[in-house]
């Protein structure tokens, strides 16, 4: 499957050179910027391989909504993951179904829903781009093993630099669990996630965007995900619409028990410029 999926991307990034224009530094700049007026909608694919109890298939759709008004960008960003799993999701804080040999099989369906509000300056404030906001999390999950099944809250915020080579920065949530089934978990994680982008010639860059999470409920040696790794990235077009396209692979150095060992993941962002 991984194979294949880097065949597919490679096809799809070498057909879309003849019908690419002009992928225009600002454009670039503004896919690289979470906190954009650009409106977007990515689909990511993640490949996860090495959990105990097998490799994990996830989608999530992500779009980004910003509204100006006035000297503010209100950025509404949405994760809506689709999971084809082993029992659970590693890292989700309330899944009962992670290691458990209990809950055997796999599970198919929507996982929790997060939508988060940015509230973001116009223009950058001393050169660094900033954002912050509420962040709200759904027990959407068509499966228990799917989801938390708890309604969590809190916030987010983001801060980026765009230096002629590219961009740099990170993005930070936390969420606590307010509401839901009172038999489940508590969930309270927080979410740390440095970005960088190098930018090379005729739209491609290399990237790395690593997800850190750290689960303060979770038992001893069960707190931390830290995966280390990276890829490359092209913004291209199909026919007239912009698309940003990118493939990663990330190595889990530190893990909970039954998390995975790494993860390839493919990106399919349709762009929308104002």
């Amino acid at each position: 499957m991984i194979k294949s999926g880097l065949f597919c991307l490679a096809m799809l990034l070498t057909a879309s050179q003849s019908m690419a224009q002009d992928d225009g530094g600002d454009l670039q700049a503004a896919v690289q910027n979470p906190i954009s007026s650009l409106i977007s909608l990515p689909f990511k694919f993640t490949f996860d391989n090495g959990a105990p109890n097998g490799k994990a298939n996830v989608l999530s759709i992500n779009p980004v909504i910003p509204v100006t008004v006035g000297n503010w960008n209100l950025i509404n960003r949405l994760i809506i993951p689709l999971y084809d799993a082993p029992g659970g999701i590693a890292g989700l804080p309330g899944n009962p179904g992670v290691g458990d040999p209990s809950v055997p099989g796999r599970t198919t369906g929507l996982g929790d829903i997060n939508y988060t509000l940015f509230f973001s300056p116009t223009e950058p404030v001393g050169g660094w781009i900033l954002g912050a906001g509420p962040s709200i999390t759904a027990p959407t999950a068509t499966d228990d093993r799917l989801g938390s099944g708890k309604w969590s809250g809190g916030f987010s915020a983001v801060a980026l630099a765009q230096p002629s080579w590219g961009t740099f920065g990170g993005l930070v949530r936390h969420l606590w669990s307010f509401a839901g089934d009172s038999n489940r978990g508590k969930v309270n994680q927080t979410l740390i996630e440095p970005f960088l982008n190098y930018n090379l010639n005729n739209g491609w860059y290399l990237i790395t965007d690593m997800v850190i999470t750290y689960d303060w409920e979770g038992t001893s040696g069960n707190k931390l995900l830290l995966p280390v790794g990276g890829g490359i990235g092209k913004i291209t077009k199909w026919g007239e619409q912009p698309v940003n396209i990118r493939a990663e692979a990330y190595y889990n150095v530190e893990r909970p028990a039954s998390a995975p060992e790494w993860s390839v993941g493919f990106t399919v962002q349709f762009l929308f410029p104002k």
